[in-house]
């Protein structure tokens, strides 16, 4: 057996391989459960989701988790494929790849380039923008009063606030005499006494529909992300079942596994797929 790239012990190899694996199928469903809010529910609550998977303590820690799992499983991953491939540098005379193997164990490391080039394009278009861009836009809602229109932020107390009445910034407040500015990206704040009266949701939702349907590139990014969840289906073929082997268990329940492993790498990445296809053909 070939000794890890970053763990020296092969048996750390062995368990830290598969481990990470199974957290991040876990991770997938996690995040399809909250994902699916943009079919199966309305804006306000996957903005709500969005703010608990980026405030909630519990959360962050697991996040910084996926991060190290996904660059342990990448890095050791390819570490692993160039030290198979030179210590067999030589082919074997007669070979039959597709049958002793499946296309998905023998392709895991190409499949896995092509999900963490995802990833990180995913990264940069979502949560990079959320966490980083200074124009990210807080939720509003436009209500009818007395048979006119009225943009309203939803505060997190579940209150509403004039767009019209709030600044963008203290100098903008003191410019155009608003009573309440926006600090901090999201924090509302009282002109004169510079106290916070609220706190706003960042519009994930927002974002993520005009990105899928751009009038320019939106068709060419649902196709682009269904080709993705596509590879990741292959991905998981292989690497579900294998996690478990790698862990020793080969027992009776084995071709169970199988058959789960099986279902969850079509379904989970049939329902991600759907997502981006459903906003660009068929969200109002």
């Amino acid at each position: 057996m070939a000794k890890s790239a970053l763990l020296k012990s092969s048996l750390a190899k062995k368990y830290w391989m598969a481990l990470t694996g199974l957290f991040l199928c876990l991770f997938l469903s996690g995040h399809l459960a909250g994902n699916l809010q943009l079919i199966f529910s309305d804006a306000l609550h996957f903005n709500q989701y969005a703010l608990f998977m980026t405030s909630n303590p519990a959360v962050k820690i697991l996040s910084y988790l996926t991060y190290v799992s996904i660059l342990f499983h990448a890095v050791d991953g390819f570490m692993l494929t160039y030290q198979n491939i030179k210590a067999r540098p030589i082919g074997y005379a007669k070979n039959s790849p597709a049958s002793n193997s499946s296309f998905s164990s023998r392709n895991m490391a190409v499949l896995g380039t092509i999900i963490l080039v995802f990833i990180v394009t995913h990264m940069v278009n979502f949560w990079a923008v959320m966490h980083f861009d200074k124009k990210m836009p807080l939720q509003s809602i436009t209500v009818e009063v007395m048979g006119q229109k009225q943009d309203l932020y939803i505060t997190t107390n579940g209150g509403y606030m004039p767009t019209t009445q709030v600044a963008k910034s203290y100098e903008e407040a003191m410019k155009t005499g608003a009573q309440t500015y926006i600090d901090h990206k999201t924090d509302f704040y009282n002109t004169q006494a510079r106290v916070k009266v609220g706190e706003g949701y960042k519009d994930l939702h927002k974002i993520t529909v005009a990105f899928f349907k751009d009038a320019k590139f939106g068709l060419i990014a649902t196709i682009l992300y269904v080709i993705s969840m596509f590879v990741l289906a292959f991905h998981l073929l292989h690497g579900f079942s294998s996690a478990f082997q790698s862990l020793g268990i080969n027992n009776k329940f084995t071709p169970t596994i199988k058959k789960f492993g099986a279902a969850f790498a079509i379904i989970v990445p049939l329902l991600f797929a759907i997502i981006p296809v459903y906003i660009h053909f068929f969200l109002k």
